[in-house]
């Protein structure tokens, strides 16, 4: 079982790396010297489209918004220390890059500030990450510790979201899933070889996979009045020169094998001092067509084998996947709305698990013949019309105005 232990890790660097040290900076300080750092580590909802996207502000700030089930959060996303000893190929904040500020916060000086935030009405959650010194489980130990302090000391009751540093130990995910809401354990590659051109010192299954295992396995343990933190992942898309096929195949894998609930799909963005620097960004189409893609194995059924890639393994730039699909596997054989599956519904472009649960509540009170009361059930009706029949007829096309 892991401890709280003590600690004493100052703003300092315990290898022999040229390093830029911010001396005794305060808290708030340190927040906003971390702040364009966290902004790396995914949680909530991305952009929905790619020309939202381009007005995301990168170096926003520590304090982001988060879309949960149930309701919004204010959360800080900071790191325990921005010192780190891994040399991956992309990260601002790899080992000898001596442009990047490295501070440090010890748990007790981090839990005392964010519950300051707190109560001030400044945030109501957490999303904790860190650098590594000392190996991953060292690392680990002062971030479970903030998160004890802010349970025990300061019986916050809110959101937290801990990152599981690679090379965390069994006891130490055990205690993660106990103090957070919300877990990440990073894969960054598609798979083994495009981990180790990202970031060579990291283990995909020696580590990272086998977290994700631990995480199932206690999972398993819990009584069912536990609840359970959900479990996410990311990865650096682009650089390493996967392809979606590969991205989404292994994200099925997680989904259906791993009890992961979402994975985030970061478009890479090269950072000066980095081995990367000179790479191209990834398109930020290419970031929204995998979340539409991800969508469509999460909530439609959909399994990566049926998803419209072409040779070359990668989603088509310029349309939704699934309207794609539907126009190579529906155009001529319509789905009868007053009698097809739930699972059948959700393979219409325009109709989603609500409109589709609302469909099937309807059609036990009448048949569905007229356009406009599937337009009431909430189904977008000019995507969905070319592809269904209305009690055994073809809806009308109707021209959009835009």
């Amino acid at each position: 079982m892991w401890r709280a232990k003590e600690f004493d890790i100052r703003n300092k660097c315990s290898y022999n790396i040229p390093v830029n040290i911010q001396i005794r900076p305060d808290a708030q300080q340190k927040i906003a010297l971390l702040s364009p750092l966290s902004q790396l580590e995914c949680d909530g909802e991305p952009a929905l489209t790619p020309r939202q996207q381009q007005k995301r502000d990168f170096l926003a700030g520590a304090v982001v918004q988060v879309q949960r089930p149930d309701g919004p959060l204010t959360v800080l996303r900071t790191m325990q220390t921005s010192a780190c000893e891994k040399n991956c190929r992309y990260c601002p904040f790899r080992a000898g890059r001596g442009r990047t500020p490295r501070v440090t916060f010890q748990p007790d000086e981090l839990a005392r500030e964010f519950d300051r935030m707190q109560q001030a009405g400044v945030v109501n959650g957490l999303f904790l990450s860190s650098g590594i010194v000392g190996g991953g489980s060292r690392a680990m130990d002062p971030m479970l510790a903030t998160a004890e302090i802010l349970r025990r000391k300061y019986h916050y009751r809110g959101y937290i979201h801990l990152k599981v540093m690679p090379g965390a130990e069994y006891a130490q995910v055990e205690a993660a899933m106990r103090l957070a809401d919300r877990l990440s354990i990073n894969l960054e590659g598609a798979n083994t070889e495009r981990l180790a051109f990202l970031a060579p010192q990291k283990e995909m299954r020696g580590q990272l996979v086998q977290a994700m295992q631990w995480f199932r396995r206690l999972a398993g343990q819990c009584p069912p009045t536990v609840k359970i933190p959900s479990l996410t992942t990311q990865f650096v898309v682009g650089p390493a020169g996967e392809s979606d096929r590969e991205l989404l195949t292994g994200v099925e894998w997680l989904y259906r094998r791993l009890h992961l609930s979402r994975a985030y799909y970061s478009p890479f963005r090269p950072i000066p001092g980095t081995p990367l620097e000179g790479s191209p960004a990834t398109p930020l189409h290419r970031e929204h067509r995998l979340y539409q893609a991800d969508w469509l194995l999460r909530f439609y059924g959909f399994t990566a084998s049926e998803l419209p890639f072409d040779a070359e393994g990668m989603l088509p730039a310029g349309a939704d996947p699934k309207l794609v699909w539907a126009q190579r596997h529906l155009s001529g054989q319509p789905v009868e709305i007053n009698r097809a599956s739930r699972a059948a519904l959700l393979r219409v472009p325009g109709i989603g698990p609500r409109t589709a649960d609302a469909i099937l509540q309807a059609r036990r009170e009448s048949l569905l013949r007229d356009i406009s009361r599937l337009r009431k059930l909430g189904a977008a009706v000019n995507r969905a019309a070319p592809f269904i029949l209305l009690d055994g007829r073809r809806p009308p096309r109707q021209l959009s105005l835009f």
